[in-house]
């Protein structure tokens, strides 16, 4: 997940000015020197560890040779399909569920069993039968694209013997729930990073506030047109995140601080021993909504209704959707005005 363009790259790219030249290069962490791709179709790599590792965990079955570019192969059609039916591709990839087959089939054939037990520590639900809520991604409604994903990857050559009870209905059901569940959004930007590098710039004041002015035009320039969202996307699963519950009001939360898939859990206050770390499953925007729009975001998405102390002190709250108050709100306005 380290980005492969350069700061100044992903700048001309989302502000659409291809003459622009960023100062002080030296602070972009990105080694285009070192980047490398696989001989066999292409796929570019940070460095040649990189390749190498991917090469030896998963990229030997994955592996399109001349057919990357090909729309109608069987993976480039999956990732194609999924796209179009759930969102958001970049927090929920059905590529995880190409890429853990393709780690299994890799494995020394004696011993395959302690990757899939290694997967089987995730929860991997489909519904919570207590509460009767169903995954969102496996609603009757999505019965017939499930089917058909799983059909691309047999067509694609993903079921072998070692995985053959993912690919049954019900198996592939639950990997989609396992990566729907436990897949973790990551964002990179090279452009994150130089930004921070420039702020370590040991300058004079007046270069200090050319330089933060500059930034900060630069910004406005990107969010002109390409909007705030400037990282590139990916997703993840990582065991011992995933074993962290959710609060309204967490206690902790999830950092990249070396802008590639390197996860880690700040604390956001004073944990105490035997204190239970709790992040949350929702955003900013998210948790800043009603009780009643939470709740429905995480019974969707996670299969459970919250109980953390900020939704015990709502209790009293109407159950409308943040989206119903605010329509109401703007109902009350129209005929005021009326």
């Amino acid at each position: 997940m380290r980005a492969l363009e350069t700061a100044q790259e992903a700048c001309r790219r989302l502000t659409g000015n291809a003459c622009l030249e960023l100062p002080h290069p030296d602070c972009c962490a990105v080694k285009k020197e070192l980047h490398t791709t696989c001989p066999h179709c292409q796929v570019e790599y940070c460095s040649e560890d990189c390749r190498e590792a991917a090469w030896l965990s998963h990229h030997q079955v994955l592996c399109l040779g001349s057919s990357r570019d090909d729309a109608e192969h069987p993976l480039n059609r999956m990732a194609d399909f999924w796209r179009n039916v759930h969102y958001p591709p970049e927090t929920c990839n059905i590529m995880l569920v190409a890429r853990m087959v393709a780690s299994i089939q890799q494995v020394p054939a004696q011993n395959p069993n302690e990757l899939i037990s290694r997967f089987h520590q995730f929860c991997r639900a489909t519904v919570n039968e207590e509460e009767e809520i169903a995954h969102k991604l496996l609603g009757e409604q999505f019965k017939d694209q499930i089917n058909t994903l799983c059909m691309m990857g047999n067509e694609a050559g993903l079921c072998k013997e070692q995985v053959q009870q993912w690919f049954s209905p019900e198996g592939f059901r639950s990997l989609v729930a396992l990566i729907g569940t436990n897949g973790q959004g990551i964002g990179t930007s090279s452009l994150s990073v130089w930004v921070k590098n420039c702020e370590d710039l040991d300058l004079p004041e007046d270069e200090k506030r050319q330089l933060d002015a500059a930034i900060d035009r630069l910004y406005e320039d990107i969010d002109k047109l390409s909007g705030d969202f400037i990282n590139c996307e990916g997703s993840g699963l990582y065991l011992l995140q995933s074993t962290c519950n959710h609060s309204c009001m967490p206690n902790a939360e999830i950092t990249f601080p070396h802008n590639n898939s390197t996860l880690a859990v700040k604390a956001l206050s004073n944990i105490k021993t035997g204190e239970e770390i709790c992040i949350s499953y929702l955003d900013e925007c998210a948790l800043e909504r009603s009780r009643h729009s939470r709740h429905k975001i995480l019974r969707e998405n996670y299969l459970f209704n919250c109980n953390c102390s900020k939704c015990e002190s709502q209790l009293d709250e109407a159950d409308v959707t943040s989206e119903e108050e605010m329509e109401d709100e703007e109902d009350e306005i129209d005929e005021s005005m009326g």
